[in-house]
């Protein structure tokens, strides 16, 4: 009886309990799903934030990719600098060469007029003084500055300057000029004023010679119908083991005439073995001048052509050897080259031949066609084992690359890359020359026969710096031709004389080129 008691007062007390609970319990219930409702919203908001948050930075991020991939890049390259447009249709380089030269002559002391018969240009009195003192001294070479590039991609083109200069600098001139389609793979069609390649020794570029100036052979094959600043148009072709190249060319920027010199102006280049240590480079060369300048009826000759050259140094400008004005119709310069590379070994030939058709007058005796000769051997060696390399597209074998520059944040101890280098040269511009001390026989052209050994030793401290040291022993042998050549009374030495010299020259090159 007494445990039914205590049931029924714990059922009494649990109800009254419930009682006074159950109200606070289900008000609280009700709180807490409030509570979490708000906060599921709250979570459900901040979502929509982020993600809106995230799809505005998403498309700024986008803008800005954008905005950067339509700006234009710049860069430096080699120490170039260079321009190119977001959709690389357009390109700009800046480019520049400076060569400053010192130059001493070690020849005979100078005598008058009268008793040294030393010359220079026919009928150029400066020249006679000059060829018995060379001038000693500097000059800077060469001192370019330009821009180069591509436009609406497959148009390529060149602007360049030049303010130095043989013996002199000038106040400047137009090096080139010229533009040119690229769209016909392995082909370049090109117009303008420019340098077309005529020869191994002049398409290695003026950066890239082995010594301060090309072989007197192949500077003459240049001049008859290329050079800088030579108006042209043509095709230039390259291909991985070859190149071909056809200029229609005229004057030089600068010149005048009565009718323009028309030459035409090809090469053609195979590298018949191209393996890492071993290179072999073969080609043929010419010029055909078919229209030579026209001076005017009027003038004697009507239409000169003039072979002359000087020593491979140009800080004295005087020409040694001259053949004078030749009244020509046609010139034909064909030329043969060779090129053998073995690790760093380079060892380079090329021979020309200059022949000229003369005018036939409409009285008088019919002369005959002189012709003359020239070529050059040359070798060099890279001390520090670096090759010179070879550029396909120009075939020709261009200044080694040193492994470790001189300067430079990584390479500061680099020694750079070491040369050395020889060369000798022909050029023979004599044609019927007779003997010393005799009459110059008719029809005959003494221009004088000029050979040069050189050695050089070539330091590239880095792809833009290098510094070169020449020695040149000159042997020109040359008649004089008599008369009124060089000048009336003791100007022009007795026919027969022996106008040429022998002489040594020092030089030292800086050069600068990006």
């Amino acid at each position: 009886m007494q445990s039914a008691r205590h049931l029924r007062r714990w059922l009494v007390a649990s109800a009254a309990v419930a009682a006074l609970t159950g109200p606070v319990l289900a008000q609280t219930d009700k709180e807490l799903r409030e509570e979490v409702r708000q906060l599921r919203q709250e979570l459900q908001d901040l979502r929509e934030q982020l993600k809106s948050v995230k799809q505005q930075a998403g498309a700024q991020f986008t803008e800005t990719l954008r905005r950067q991939d339509e700006q234009p890049k710049v860069k430096l390259d080699n120490g170039r600098p260079a321009f190119e447009s977001a959709d690389g249709n357009f390109t700009a380089q800046i480019r520049g060469r400076v060569q400053f030269d010192i130059a001493a002559y070690d020849q005979d002391k100078e005598g008058s007029l009268a008793s040294d018969y030393r010359r220079g240009s026919v009928g150029d009195a400066t020249e006679n003084q000059r060829a018995r003192d060379l001038s000693s001294g500097s000059n800077f070479r060469r001192a370019q500055i330009g821009v180069e590039g591509t436009f609406f991609k497959d148009f390529g083109y060149s602007v360049g300057f030049q303010f130095g200069g043989s013996g002199a600098e000038e106040g400047g001139r137009v090096q080139d000029v010229y533009v040119e389609y690229k769209g016909v793979k392995n082909w370049r069609f090109r117009v303008g004023a420019f340098s077309p390649p005529a020869n191994l020794d002049d398409a290695a570029g003026s950066a890239d010679t082995l010594f301060l100036e090309r072989a007197s052979a192949a500077e003459l094959s240049r001049a008859l119908g290329g050079s800088e600043g030579r108006a042209g148009l043509g095709a230039l072709g390259s291909g991985e083991r070859w190149t071909a190249s056809l200029v229609l060319t005229g004057g030089t920027v600068g010149t005048t005439a009565f009718d323009e010199q028309l030459a035409l102006v090809g090469r053609g280049t195979y590298l018949a073995i191209n393996e890492p240590q071993l290179q072999l480079h073969v080609g043929a060369n010419a010029t055909w001048i078919f229209q030579p300048a026209d001076a005017g009826i009027d003038n004697t000759p009507r239409s000169p052509v003039r072979l002359r050259d000087r020593p491979e140094i140009r800080v004295d400008g005087t020409r040694l050897i001259d053949t004078g004005n030749i009244d020509a119709t046609s010139v034909f310069a064909p030329g043969v080259e060779v090129a053998l590379r073995y690790k760093a070994l380079l060892i380079q030939a090329e021979h020309f031949w200059y022949q000229v058709e003369r005018r036939r007058p409409a009285v008088g005796p019919v002369l005959s066609d002189p012709d003359f000769s020239g070529y050059y051997i040359q070798a060099s060696y890279t001390l520090s084992g670096e090759p010179r390399r070879y550029n396909a597209q120009n075939g020709a074998f261009t200044s080694p690359r040193p492994a470790k520059f001189v300067g430079g944040k990584d390479d500061a101890s680099g020694l750079g890359a070491w040369e050395v280098a020889a060369r000798y040269s022909v050029v023979d511009l004599n044609y019927n020359e007779g003997t010393g001390g005799s009459a110059l026989p008719v029809g005959g052209i003494r221009g004088g026969r000029q050979e040069i050994w050189a050695a050089g030793l070539n330091w590239y401290l880095n792809a833009a710096t290098r510094l070169s040291a020449d020695f040149q022993h000159v042997e020109v042998d040359r008649l004089s031709p008599g008369g009124n050549a060089f000048g009336t009374g003791a100007a022009t030495p007795p026919a027969g004389a022996q106008i040429g010299q022998d002489f040594d020259v020092y030089a030292l090159r800086a050069q600068f080129s990006f």
